[in-house]
């Protein structure tokens, strides 16, 4: 087997088919598999999932059950399956037509690869105004100054996973930016692959948007603690002090539900990040 897709997947019963849709559409002159990793799930996903089994020959559903958290149900994909390479994506996004063939091309000549996200298939209601183009790398201004991806369109060899292992399980957000930032203080590059493209699903209602700026900031700021080090005393005060002009010049920008969807996402991150600040002190 040349690659191992992998979905982990958590209460996903309104979004799985869509994903798994466009998985059954994929194709690629080299063996692949598809590894659904159902981690608890309490609705009808796994009933949709084993629908799906009989159409796809190549698709498997387990069960991560020992813990909650996809990093545990990504290791648990990767302990199952067989490939030279494993491709992730998420259960509540799309990949793109020739995802997989891109994905997996890439992967037999890079260690990491990372995709490209497109916001506007899945988000035409209310788009972000931040987020109206494609992205892909994320550079950040902070130690170890590396870049990352989501893990919602990220690949890796499995030579290198069993080099420095799998997802950090201690965390339940942010996990890829941690193995990206593993990998490469590793040695490895992080190649990204333009044509490997994943449709991305904002979550459907300002306050969820909310919760999950709050959650990614406040794991986000002990991610930075375990490579960057301490905050100083200067940096604690910045994150108190600082950002909240340009929070507020963004709330009177607000002219429509997309701008509004924009200014929660950022009031969600200040928000975790003083929260995460005040907690490590």
């Amino acid at each position: 087997m040349k690659l191992s897709v992998i979905v982990p997947c958590f209460n996903a019963a309104d979004t799985i088919a869509v994903q798994l849709e466009a998985l059954a559409h994929q194709s690629w002159h080299e063996p692949w598999e598809i590894i659904v990793c159902n981690n608890a799930s309490t609705d009808d996903t796994v009933a949709i999932v084993k629908e799906y089994t009989k159409q796809i020959p190549n698709l498997r559903l387990i069960h991560a059950l020992a813990r909650k958290g996809p990093s545990y149900a990504r290791n648990m994909g990767i302990l199952a399956a067989t490939g030279d390479a494993f491709a992730f994506c998420d259960a509540d996004d799309e990949v793109a037509p020739g995802w997989v063939a891109a994905m997996g091309e890439a992967l037999t000549r890079y260690e990491l690869v990372a995709g490209v996200l497109d916001y506007t298939k899945l988000n035409t209601a209310s788009p972000r105004k931040n987020h109206q183009r494609p992205s892909g790398l994320i550079y950040p201004k902070h130690p170890p100054y590396l870049p990352f991806a989501g893990s919602c369109n990220l690949g890796f060899q499995r030579s290198l996973y069993q080099a420095i292992g799998g997802f950090d399980e201690s965390f339940l957000y942010v996990e890829d930016a941690e193995y990206c930032w593993k990998a490469q203080l590793a040695g490895a590059k992080i190649h990204l692959e333009p044509s490997a493209i994943v449709y991305y699903r904002f979550r459907n209602s300002l306050l969820s948007n909310y919760h999950q700026a709050l959650k990614w900031s406040k794991a986000y700021l002990s991610l930075r603690q375990k490579y960057g080090g301490s905050l100083s005393a200067f940096s604690t005060v910045k994150l108190y002090l600082g950002g909240w002009k340009y929070l507020t010049f963004n709330l009177l920008q607000v002219r429509n539900r997309g701008d509004l969807a924009d200014f929660v996402w950022q009031l969600g991150w200040k928000i975790g990040e003083l929260q995460q600040a005040i907690s490590m002190m």
